[in-house]
């Protein structure tokens, strides 16, 4: 039985949060105030930790922060609660280290998804420690699947080219030779989203494989692209004869799972100058050389547009605002970062 403590100075709302939770079959701990949390949460190891943000003493930032200060404790999912509906708070509470974020008055049901949603997410975090300590070191990906041009057959995509599609039955693993290549989503309205930007050295289509479905995404090359093609049979086989690559692909899902999760908070609840900022940085640590070894982004504005989420009038607007201010320049249709720490600025 899974161990949830919560922590709220109301006494209605603690006993409520309490019944919902032992309903649904969670063993319960209760405290009204955060040091008596935090001595709870220290003593009995709770599997996850549902507390409010406003309370008396220690509030739930200070709660959270005390917590972190013990080894072991920053691992333990965290939840949590507020009257607030501002903007600011969830992303304050979402930049200390919170797992999720409830607004009051909340249904039961989204009380028990969001700590369904921690409880999976720990179990994920725990598979890999295990196959960490299983197996120990870390495995060479490229010699393993003889990522090697000299070894494996190259395929080449020409721009704009599909490489797979939502709804398609993956049958390959794609390590990203030379190129760039955009997963995205379309949404039921037409609307495009890119989820991810690979370039060179990345590795595609993993996730249809793990998960034995179809693609929830589609891949387009958004340039000529070289790309090695890893076979089903293969990928499984490699899983299963060496613990390290099942160890090495946990380890990009569970980071996949949480640049989405900050992607998704980002296109949620910031302004589009923060949202074009962090766009355009995103970018430039992804790829820091463009072509003939510059440091210019080369992307079209409907991708950037799409990558950012934002129509693309909007974001022109927002570009030739920044390019006022002296943070880019732009140059044959490539953007030039001009002041980088200005821009980290402008998105914290």
């Amino acid at each position: 039985m899974k161990k949830i403590l919560v922590i709220e100075d109301e006494k209605d709302v603690l006993d409520n949060i309490a019944e919902i939770l032992q309903l649904s079959d969670y063993q319960v701990l209760k405290a009204g105030d955060g040091r008596t949390g935090v001595q709870l949460a220290l003593e009995e190891r709770p599997d996850v930790i549902v507390c409010d943000i406003t309370m008396p003493g220690l509030d739930g930032y200070a709660v959270l922060h005390a917590l972190h200060q013990h080894a072991g404790m920053e691992n333990v999912p965290f939840i949590f609660l507020t009257a607030s509906p501002e903007k600011e708070q969830l992303r304050r509470a979402m930049t200390a280290g919170a797992d999720d974020y409830l607004t009051k008055p909340f249904e039961g049901i989204e009380l028990l998804r969001s700590v369904e949603s921690c409880l999976k997410k720990q179990q994920l975090r725990q598979a890999v420690h295990a196959q960490k300590n299983m197996h120990g070191g870390t495995v060479d990906i490229k010699k393993l699947f003889r990522l090697d041009p000299e070894q494996r057959d190259i395929e080449t995509f020409r721009k704009k080219q599909m490489i797979y599609m939502e709804g398609q039955r993956p049958a390959f693993v794609y390590y990203l030779v030379s190129g760039k290549i955009k997963i995205y989503r379309i949404h039921p309205d037409g609307k495009e989203f890119i989820t991810l930007l690979a370039g060179p050295g990345d590795l595609i289509g993993y996730g249809a494989l793990l998960q034995d479905g179809n693609y929830q995404d589609n891949a387009q090359a958004l340039e000529d692209s070289t790309l090695m093609l890893i076979s089903r049979q293969e990928f499984f086989r490699s899983m299963a004869a060496d613990g390290r690559v099942a160890q090495y692909f946990i380890d990009l899902l569970a980071r996949d799972v949480k640049a989405k999760e900050s992607n998704l908070i980002n296109l949620a609840y910031n302004s589009l100058r923060k949202r074009v900022a962090n766009g355009l940085l995103q970018l430039t640590d992804k790829f820091p050389e463009g072509e003939d070894g510059d440091s210019s982004i080369g992307i079209s504005r409907d991708n950037l547009s799409h990558f950012i989420g934002s129509a693309t009038e909007s974001l022109t607007r927002t570009l030739s605002d920044f390019r006022n201010e002296k943070l880019i320049e732009v140059r044959e249709g490539k953007i030039y970062i001009l002041n980088k720490d200005k821009l980290k600025r402008l998105v914290n």
